[in-house]
């Protein structure tokens, strides 16, 4: 047996999945997934072009980020359990996305399911360098199962540089290229209790 094979006492949903590996994330990521924490900063908000643009804004309306690209102050909460990670953010202080995630497995053959609204990806976590680097393989929209080739492409993660968290979320589609995305980098305002 390892130690991913029992989850210690205090363990969080990330520090059990990961097991050994939690270790090959930088510090600071292991700390705001050990503990949670706020963080705050500014990010840009991009969209495609003609119909990507449109798809990228019905999507951004439809899970609670601005319509309008730009600089947006974003505000994150993270928190943790034994069974599942929440993140809480709040675009502008008006415009709020909440996302469970819930682990299966254990890293680096794992998965996690994130549920936001009446979407659900599931997707492996690569770490490269200290950064956790998120692969979508695979997605619902209101419980239905999307095919394979009609995936968003992504590049969604989080690493630190310069002592902030970069944050990074994306995603483009066949043909059409770009939908949106967001990244800045983010202080750490506190550990929760």
């Amino acid at each position: 047996m390892t130690s991913r094979d029992f989850a210690s006492v205090g363990d969080t949903a990330v520090t059990a999945w990961f097991g050994d590996g939690f270790a090959r994330l930088h510090p600071m990521l292991q700390d705001i997934h050990r503990d949670g924490g706020r963080l705050h900063g500014s990010v840009t908000l991009r969209f495609g072009r003609g119909l990507a643009g449109a798809l990228g804004r019905w999507l951004a309306r439809n899970v609670g980020i601005p319509d309008v690209a730009g600089e947006h102050r974003l505000d994150v909460e993270v928190s943790h359990g034994a069974s599942a990670m929440s993140w809480n953010r709040c675009f502008d202080g008006t415009h709020r996305v909440h996302s469970k995630f819930r682990p299966e497995g254990h890293w680096p053959d794992g998965r996690w399911l994130e549920t936001s609204g009446s979407a659900e990806f599931a997707m492996t976590v690569d770490v490269i360098d200290g950064g956790w680097h998120w692969r979508v393989v695979g997605m619902r929209l209101r419980g239905v199962r999307l095919p394979l080739w009609l995936l968003p492409r992504s590049a969604a993660g989080k690493r630190v540089e310069a002592g902030k968290y970069r944050f990074v979320v994306g995603f483009s589609l066949p043909i059409l290229g770009e939908v949106l995305s967001y990244s800045g980098l983010l202080d750490l305002d506190t550990a929760l209790p």
